[in-house]
């Protein structure tokens, strides 16, 4: 199979592009990066996924598309929201109608956790619950944590489904679920069939250095490298789910094989998480301890486009498509504090989740 990953020189990006060449296949890379030293051989187009021209000719000859070019993170302000919009959903919409011209009809898109909002609330007198966004008073006083919308109670996090409702609250979950829709409207104009695989937090090598618009795994792995205190913002208790990158590179080799035998005209989403959810303050203190670096450092600030909790079910990959996870946490997190780290990319080439 020939398969065009865009974004294909990134973090994310480049673990695909390794895992198809292992698996057999061909792909072609399109990233605004130069050609990468360590894939000298793999057909590669420098361009911006927003350029029509060049994206229709990495298209020739292709079979399916890998959509991992995105703008990342939660960035530094609003004012990122024109560059997001334009670089996330220009830039798919480009992308499908290029390949609505050329007759590929197979997409595996990069979706994200960030979709859902705050995750899977229960509350022992309500039941399943969705709390708003928090109250800025409460995240300053240190009241982190949501409380029941009904009763004000304490509330119990689990895990999300694929099925819960989208509640994006930051503007890249916004553009997100945008890339969702645009894929799903694709798929039902040409037959063309779709998955959207939502990560969780990925990391491992290959991850760039800590910037406004890196992940939160890396900023404790940069600050240990230059042997300073992870962090740790709020109070470390944020539940997330740990995704390691080569796992989900897995998941789009499996996603890409069962295309064929998805339903013409059609998107279905998968949560891509490790299964064992972590709180933020463990991932730091695993990092440091596995780097021998200072211990982390809880702040107690925040920032109002996080939630708190987010952990996934990714048993609807487990069972559909046969995926497994299988680089532990433990294991994940040692190899992680002692990789290299990427220098800084221009923000449109790479993609991931926060």
């Amino acid at each position: 199979m020939r398969v065009l990953v865009t974004g294909g020189a990134g973090f994310i990006g480049s673990h695909i592009v390794d895992a198809l060449l292992t698996a057999g296949h061909v792909p072609v890379v399109l990233d605004t990066l130069p050609r990468s030293h360590h894939l000298p051989d793999v057909p590669w187009f420098q361009a911006d996924v927003r350029d029509a021209e060049l994206v229709a000719r990495a298209l020739a000859g292709v079979d399916a598309v890998c959509h991992q070019a995105a703008m990342v993170g939660l960035g530094k302000d609003f004012a990122d929201a024109p560059a997001y919009v334009s670089c996330n959903d220009l830039g798919t919409a480009v992308l499908l109608g290029a390949m609505a011209e050329a007759g590929v009809r197979d997409l595996v898109l990069a979706g994200s956790m960030v979709v859902y909002g705050e995750g899977r609330y229960d509350c022992p007198r309500h039941g399943v619950v969705r709390p708003g966004p928090r109250d800025v008073a409460d995240l300053a006083a240190g009241r982190f944590e949501p409380l029941c919308p009904h009763c004000k109670e304490q509330l119990v996090p689990g895990l999300v489904g694929e099925d819960a409702p989208t509640d994006p609250r930051n503007v890249y979950a916004t553009t997100k679920l945008a890339q969702e829709h645009l894929a799903a409207s694709w798929a039902r104009s040409t037959d063309g069939r779709a998955v959207s695989l939502r990560y969780h937090n990925v990391y491992g090598d290959r991850m760039p250095r800590d910037t406004p618009y890196a992940g939160v795994a890396s900023f404790f792995r940069s600050a240990l490298e230059r042997g300073e205190a992870p962090q740790v913002f709020e109070d470390g208790a944020q539940r997330r789910d740990f995704v390691h990158v080569e796992d989900v590179a897995a998941a789009n080799v499996v996603a890409l094989a069962a295309l064929p035998e998805r339903p013409a005209g059609t998107l279905r989403a998968y949560n891509t998480g490790s299964g064992d959810p972590h709180t933020v303050g463990e991932m730091a203190r695993e990092l440091a301890v596995a780097h021998g670096g200072p211990e982390p450092r809880i702040t107690g600030e925040y920032r109002l486009g996080d939630v708190r909790h987010i952990t996934a079910s990714s048993q609807r990959l487990r069972e559909e498509l046969g995926w497994r996870p299988r680089v532990a946490f433990a294991e994940g997190m040692a190899r992680f504090a002692l990789a290299p780290l990427r220098g800084e990319e221009p923000r449109r080439g790479i993609t991931g989740a926060s």
